[in-house]
């Protein structure tokens, strides 16, 4: 009796460290989240459009900074006329050409709105350089989450892979008990259905562990090469803190980057009211021309070739333009509330977003203990339930539902401890700024 329970131990220390094998398989080599996301910040699509749109708005200063500086165009034209003449002066038909060229040019001198203009770019390039920090972080979040969602597959194939020798040994076993006569043919058949339930569990896994894999592949732009590092257990999480979520709300209002692009939005909309409301603001312009002038003939019977050169101030004041400026002031102002409204709503967002991490993160670390105590429990009651079989109390069913839940816990609990994790970078992202050591610090809790 003690030597059959001996094997039986064997046996199922054999399950556990082929799924433990599957799980933490090609360490060596393995691909871990730091490679990921160096490939990913290479290579993503959407975060390749956010530094082009960065670059984009860099040029916005220069452009705004232009309707501060002269303005030189170079004009030329050439007529071809024809005079039918009868005056006291002259008379009849003359065919003759003409031309004109000449350099003119404006030197703004007062234009009130110029200055706005860069006030605005200058502060569109800042909003750009927060919303490429914002995107930046965006694909780290995005990273740890779709690594720990291939881990989680991974995670789950392993278990059904390790409910699946549970299932087979169980069902040449019904089949050799069936053969001997010990057995009947319902638990034949209970097996073989248990089996057959477990392969189609398989399939699905191993098509989920594709998905997660390919949904990697969309974030670098190419195949991951080699299988990813697993998660080093047993792993420390540690609660915030401090112990308080009020604290981490107010450094989020203090350091979202979130909340700082709506503030931004609002700086910029304020502008664009004081650069409609100029719209109404008188221009002092310095205007200078130098033109050479042409013509073959004329309707007194002579041409001409004249050289002119003109310097002056314009001075424009507008007086009516159809109600334009009024409706573009009102249309900003418009804009500006609505800023206003979209901060509120950020500010909310990210007070329940923060809230949301955090406990995520306290809920979590309780949840691995829980999880921890019950696989310690399931053990305990696998290895009752084996020796209930042994002297008749239990089934074979018994033992395979005992089996399925011991790989089921295992499996929960690495689950949470995967959600603890990215509930504690989701935390830090909230309230701060993530860099590529938050990341490598995670890495730190990889197999590798």
């Amino acid at each position: 009796m003690q030597k059959y329970f001996e094997n039986r131990g064997i046996r199922f220390m054999g399950r556990y460290l082929i799924w433990l094998v599957f799980v933490c398989a090609s360490s060596a080599g393995a691909v871990d989240l730091l490679d990921v996301y160096k490939e990913a910040v290479s290579r993503d699509a959407n975060y390749a459009a956010a530094k082009a749109q960065y670059l984009a708005i860099q040029e916005r200063i220069p452009q705004a900074k232009s309707g501060k500086l002269p303005k030189i165009n170079l004009q030329a034209k050439y007529d071809y006329n024809n005079i039918d003449a009868d005056s006291a002066f002259s008379q009849g038909n003359r065919d003759f050409g003409s031309y004109q060229y000449g350099v003119t040019g404006v030197q703004p001198l007062y234009r009130k709105q110029n200055d706005i203009a860069i006030d605005i770019a200058q502060k569109e390039v800042l909003r750009a350089n927060i919303q490429l920090d914002l995107a930046g972080q965006q694909l780290m979040v995005r990273t740890l989450w779709l690594y720990i969602d291939a881990l989680k597959a991974r995670t789950n194939l392993g278990t059904v892979r390790a409910q699946k020798l549970a299932v087979t040994e169980q069902l040449e076993l019904a089949k050799r008990n069936f053969a001997v006569g010990t057995a009947t043919i319902t638990d034949q058949r209970e097996a073989q259905a248990r089996f057959d339930l477990v392969r189609a569990e398989e399939l699905a896994a191993q098509n989920q562990v594709q998905v997660t894999l390919d949904a990697l592949q969309e974030l670098t732009g190419s195949p991951i090469k080699g299988n990813l590092a697993p998660l080093r257990m047993p792993v420390s999480l540690d609660a915030p803190m401090p112990a308080d979520v009020n604290v981490w709300i107010k450094r989020a209002m203090e350091q979202s980057l979130e909340i700082a692009l709506s503030q931004h939005d609002i700086s910029i909309a304020q502008s664009r009211v004081e650069i409609n409301q100029y719209g109404k603001s008188p221009t002092v312009d310095l205007v200078g021309s130098v033109v050479d002038a042409y013509a073959g003939n004329s309707t007194f019977g002579s041409g001409s070739d004249t050289t002119s050169g003109v310097v002056g101030v314009q001075v424009q004041v507008p007086l009516f333009e159809g109600g334009k400026v009024n409706a573009q002031t009102r249309e900003a102002i418009a804009q500006q509330d609505q800023m206003l409204q979209l901060l509120e709503y950020t500010k909310r967002k990210v007070a329940q977003d923060t809230r949301v991490a955090y406990l995520d993160v306290t809920t979590g670390i309780s949840r691995v203990k829980a999880f921890e105590e019950a696989l310690a429990s399931t053990k305990l009651q696998l290895e009752s339930t084996k020796l209930g079989l042994e002297v008749g109390v239990r089934t074979a069913v018994d033992v395979l539902d005992a089996e399925k839940l011991l790989a089921e816990s295992r499996r929960d609990m690495f689950g949470a401890v995967y959600d603890t994790i990215f509930a504690r970078f989701k935390l830090q992202a909230a309230v701060g700024r993530l860099v590529e050591a938050d990341v490598a610090a995670i890495n730190e809790l990889l197999v590798r």
